[in-house]
């Protein structure tokens, strides 16, 4: 592996739009505490990495808690399949888990909607424009589930999009947000993901304050699904410039 490396692990939280109060129990009237200790609107420390296959046009590793991605990126070059010109690149995504990525075999979230999921983020970001009748292929794996998967997929691949020198109209960043009772736990981990009311995901271009993507899921009020979309973007926009750090990390840092 390449020696591309952000040295430090960086946590970011969204501004608070309110005080936070204590977290009532999704298993009983006790107060409860997240699994891993953080408050509600405190993300997973994160690990990033550009850099990480060598073979490959560009690729990033991504560490947030105990989810674990490395994404390789391969192109632009010339498309197998026969098609007519266009002035348009073509963008491939697949998303694939390792047999061990989570604790039961065959566990995984269904890998084609997530490669849907992933183009759909993406390619809203790139200029295809750039790269005209060639494709781009985007490779993600999993390496160990903890939560929030897919939004750590795709900050991951616009890391590596750009350690491969694709042409982006900006970074693309990721937060997912949970909906437990009464509470917003931002960034959540499994145990959370699967007790949840109702789950939101907004993958945006922070400097251009655009949103490439949003998902939602469950039952949320009017007040609670505006808060929530606040706090996403505000965190898209810091674990922004998380990754930014990083590509300059990478340039400044001399090769191993």
């Amino acid at each position: 592996m390449a020696g591309k490396i952000s040295n430090t692990p960086a946590t970011y939280m969204p501004s608070p739009t309110s005080q936070n109060k204590k977290m009532s129990s999704i298993f009983t009237g006790s107060d409860w505490v997240r699994p891993d200790g953080r408050g509600p609107h405190q993300c997973r420390p994160s690990f990033l990495r550009t850099g990480a296959v060598n073979y490959a046009s560009g690729s990033a590793y991504a560490e947030f808690g105990n989810t674990k991605v490395i994404v390789s990126v391969f192109g632009p070059r010339e498309s197998k399949k026969a098609m007519m010109y266009s002035d348009m690149g073509r963008l491939n995504c697949n998303v694939s888990y390792t047999s061990f990525a989570t604790p039961i075999r065959g566990q995984a979230s269904e890998s084609k909607d997530l490669s849907s999921m992933l183009h759909k983020a993406l390619e809203g970001a790139i200029i295809l424009e750039s790269f005209p009748k060639t494709t781009v292929d985007v490779f993600a794996l999993v390496l160990e589930s903890g939560g929030s998967e897919l939004p750590v997929i795709i900050s991951c691949a616009s890391l590596a999009l750009a350690d491969a020198g694709i042409m982006l109209y900006d970074m693309v960043a990721s937060v997912s947000m949970s909906c437990l009772g009464k509470n917003l736990v931002i960034d959540p981990v499994s145990e959370e993901e699967s007790y949840q009311d109702g789950g939101l995901m907004i993958t945006c271009m922070p400097s251009r304050n655009e949103v490439t993507q949003m998902t939602v899921t469950g039952e949320w009020s009017t007040p609670k699904i505006h808060e929530a979309m606040q706090l996403c973007l505000d965190a898209c926009s810091k674990l922004g410039k998380i990754m930014r750090s990083c590509l300059k990390e990478a340039v400044t840092l001399p090769q191993e």
